[in-house]
Order: structure tokens, then C-alpha cells, then sequence
């Protein structure tokens, strides 16, 4: 006979079990109308007893999310309140694990009950703005490039404002603001961080990382935990523009201004660049995957001993069966770091302006925004939250607060003085350099003459 689990495992279980119904409703993998598995097949997925399915149900039912029929089954509920308002939600899938999203709409779902939130899932290539010239949803999931991409764009407009709140990070009002005018209300952050294995580390007799290590120290490190045929000292996914500036930051050097030419050969963004290179590539094997996620999943495989990710990635890593931790990451010649934000803005177009901005008052309230510092390992915008001490429910790096000590060394890649089409450009250029297959002045003259023309096209535009 099988041993029961502990209570503290049964709790889990039947967490996991509401959580995954919750968030598979929010993404849209179960439509209104599904019916979920039997009671009995649900028990063996999860490994709990009927009698603890039919608990996890009624939380369901109680949400307003799931509807029992009588001998027939739990079907996915609708609205069936005529009087309801839906205010269509687009955002990102990797939100609902960054922010528990599922958990979120379904508290806003308990406070407001005539506001339905219909999730809508976007894609990472489509544009924010023209989601909202489009006018097929309510309220958007903005991040810093999206935003900056509505600067450029002269599409501001396309947003409602939003006050700012004196509770949230002044630093993340400051990002969605131009020119005295907030649009989007500041939702989660992270700084670019180095994460790692404090087993590989113990097993190599390495000291672990922290704020005075240089990349010089990370690649000796890296040498020493590296395994041949089994596992990466360190790794970062190469082509994602959330990672490789973290280098251009360093250098501490800005592209020059539109009066003045633009020489990269020799310059800070060169010598950046070859040791963004040189730091992945010089170990044995190349690592070289198709995703920005790939890192988080070979470090929780522990195929790879140190990864560059944020604290959105750290919930990648909530299966681990390992000790893991954070640092900042290693210095160039400026200790810098790249701030990632998630906002929430209304579209203009809205005819649900009301409820929308209900929607959004409720996620960056402080009922909301402590759910996902107590759920997650994301980091809420609004201080008070993010900063709360109290009984930890699951792992969390020990360093996880460190986010409050490097705040000096955030930055934004509008700091290179840079678009993010050039950022995308610049890296375009670097494939063939980074390959070994270019040249470093054929490289860097192949980037100036493509981001002139860049800055010719905006002049013309203009």
C-alpha cells in the first residue's frame, strides 16, 4: 500500500493541480465549454485522492471558472450575467508563470464579478502598436522596447495616461514616461542578473560569485566547473537583445550623435563586443541553442553551471531539485546591469476605458502586486511589495533581495544612445564576426554604414 504524502506535499500537489487548470483557462489551451478529465484521471495526473480533486474543483467553481454538471462532468464556465463587461487582455504567454496570472484575474474576478478579463495571447514578434491601432484589445502588456518603439513611432497617443503611483520604483515610472506624460502603469522588473549551481561550485572548490567579479573571473570559473560531454561552465542565449547590451552598458560608451560619424573599429563597442564573444566561446564546445529560455532549461538539467537570465527566467527554475543563487553580473569597466519592465497601458481606442482601468489599478495594487512576490520569483513594481519580509512558501535564492542594493548600476539600452531597430541591427552584423567567419573591421564597417542608414530614414521621416 502507498504511503500518503505529507501535508506539506498534498498541499503542493493540489496548488499545482489549481494553478495549472487556472493558467490553462487563462492561455486559452481550455475554452469555454471544455469539459476537464474525470475526477479519477485527474487524481492520477496530480497523485492526490478523489476527495482532494473534488477540493481543488470547488476553488475552481468558487472562481467562477470551471461549472459542475450533475452525472455529466466540470465543464470551463462562461459569463453568463448579461449585464457583464469583457475587457480583452493581451499579453504575453511567458506572463501568466512570470506574474500568476491565473491567480491574479481570478482574485479580480472575485472583487469585480460584472468585469471579465478575456486573456488574449501575443506573439513576441507582433507589435504593440499596431495591437492597438488595430483596436482589438483593451489592455496591453508594454515593455521598455515596445514602448520606446511608440516614442519613435509618434503613436503615444494610442495609450490613455496613467498617474503615477509614489509606491512604485520612481526609476520604473521614469521608463514608460516621455516628456512629463506616463502611459503605462510600471507592473513587474528585473535587472539582468548572473544566476548559478552552488553544488557545482562546492564540488570545484570555487568561491561563489559576487559584486567584484570581473568577466575575466566568471571565464577562469568557468574553465574549472566546465565537464566535457556533460556540462557548460557558463552560457547566455548570444542573439537575445535582453542579454548581449549588458556589454555595450559596460563599456561606458554612447553612439555618437547624429552630427557626427559613426566609428565603431577600435572603439569601447568593439572591445565590448569581442568579449561578449570571447566569454561564450571560450570554452570547449560551442553552446549554441535556438531560444532565449534554452539557458534557464539547461541549467535546471544542470547541463550548465552559470547562466545570464533576470528574475523572470528564476521561475524556470521552480522544479529545481538543486541549491541555486544569484550575484550581479561581472564587470567590464563599469559595473552595469540591463533593466527589464513589463507595464500595462489602455488602449485609446477602448471602449471599456472604466473597467480597464479598474483591471489595472487592481494588478498594481498592493493585494496583487504581494501575490506575486509571495507566488513568484518576478519582482512587482511597487515597493512596498517587493520588499516584503515574511514566511517563504517555495525556494528562493538567498541573494533574491539583491535587487534593491544594484540599483545604481541600472540602465536602459536608450542609455547607448541607440533604437532598439539598431540594437537588432547591430546584432544582425555580429553573426557572421561571432561565427569567426568576418572580420572585426569588416564587421564594424558593415554596422556604421547600416546604422546611418537608419539615421537617414529618420530624418526623412521626420
Amino acid at each position: 500500500m502507498a504511503s500518503r504524502p505529507s501535508r506539506a506535499t498534498l498541499s503542493k500537489r493540489m496548488d499545482d493541480m489549481v494553478r495549472t487548470i487556472r493558467d490553462d483557462i487563462v492561455s486559452g489551451k481550455l475554452n469555454v465549454g471544455d469539459f476537464l478529465p474525470s475526477e479519477r484521471e485527474l487524481g492520477k495526473v496530480y497523485c492526490i485522492s478523489n476527495k482532494s480533486v473534488r477540493q481543488c474543483l470547488d476553488a475552481l467553481v468558487s472562481e467562477g471558472l470551471i461549472e459542475k454538471i450533475p452525472k455529466v462532468g466540470n465543464r470551463i464556465a462562461g459569463v453568463s450575467d448579461g449585464n457583464s463587461v469583457t475587457i480583452r487582455f493581451g499579453c504575453h504567454q511567458t506572463t501568466i508563470e512570470e506574474a500568476d496570472l491565473g491567480t491574479l484575474i481570478s482574485k479580480f474576478h472575485k472583487l469585480y464579478p460584472r468585469i471579465r478579463v478575456q486573456p488574449m495571447m501575443l506573439e513576441h514578434y507582433v507589435s504593440i502598436r499596431q495591437s492597438l491601432e488595430s483596436g482589438i484589445m483593451d489592455v496591453v502588456t508594454v515593455n521598455i522596447p515596445n514602448f520606446n518603439e511608440m516614442i519613435e513611432h509618434d503613436a503615444l497617443h494610442l495609450l490613455e495616461d496613467q498617474r503615477p503611483s509614489g509606491d512604485i520604483y520612481p526609476y520604473l515610472n521614469k521608463a514608460f514616461t516621455h516628456e512629463g506624460r506616463q502611459s503605462v502603469q510600471p507592473f513587474l522588473f528585473s535587472p539582468v542578473v548572473l544566476c548559478y549551481n552552488r553544488k557545482h561550485f562546492q564540488e570545484s572548490q570555487l568561491h561563489e560569485p559576487d559584486s567584484s567579479w570581473t568577466w575575466d573571473d566568471l571565464k577562469q570559473a568557468a574553465a574549472k566547473l566546465s565537464v566535457p560531454s556533460e556540462r557548460y561552465g557558463f552560457y547566455f542565449f548570444l542573439l537575445s537583445c535582453n542579454r548581449w547590451p549588458v556589454f555595450l552598458l559596460q563599456s561606458g560608451m554612447r553612439l555618437p550623435p547624429e552630427d557626427e560619424p559613426i566609428r565603431l573599429y577600435g572603439s569601447p563597442w568593439m572591445e565590448a563586443l569581442r568579449l561578449c564573444r570571447d566569454t561564450l566561446l571560450s570554452q570547449t564546445n560551442l553552446p549554441f541553442f535556438y531560444e532565449e529560455a534554452d539557458a534557464e532549461k539547461l541549467f535546471l538539467q544542470q547541463k550548465v553551471s552559470m547562466i545570464m537570465t533576470t528574475y523572470f527566467g528564476l521561475n524556470e527554475l521552480r522544479k529545481a531539485d538543486f541549491e541555486y543563487d544569484i550575484a550581479p553580473v561581472p564587470a567590464f569597466e563599469n559595473p552595469k546591469t540591463l533593466l527589464v519592465s513589463i507595464g500595462l497601458g489602455i488602449n485609446a481606442k477602448s471602449e471599456q476605458k472604466e473597467a480597464s482601468q479598474t483591471f489595472i489599478d487592481f494588478m498594481t495594487s498592493y493585494q496583487a502586486q504581494l501575490s506575486i512576490r509571495q507566488r513568484t520569483l518576478s519582482i512587482p513594481a511597487l515597493k512596498p511589495a517587493a520588499e516584503w519580509m515574511g514566511p517563504e512558501t517555495m525556494y528562493r535564492p538567498i541573494r533574491y533581495p539583491m535587487h534593491r542594493d544594484i540599483v545604481p548600476t541600472y540602465r536602459m539600452y536608450t542609455d547607448l544612445n541607440v533604437t532598439f531597430e539598431m540594437l537588432v541591427t547591430i546584432i544582425n552584423e555580429m553573426k557572421l564576426y561571432w561565427s569567426g567567419l568576418e572580420s572585426e573591421q569588416a564587421a564594424c564597417a558593415k554596422i556604421d554604414v547600416a546604422l546611418e542608414e537608419l539615421r537617414r530614414k529618420k530624418r526623412q521621416e521626420a
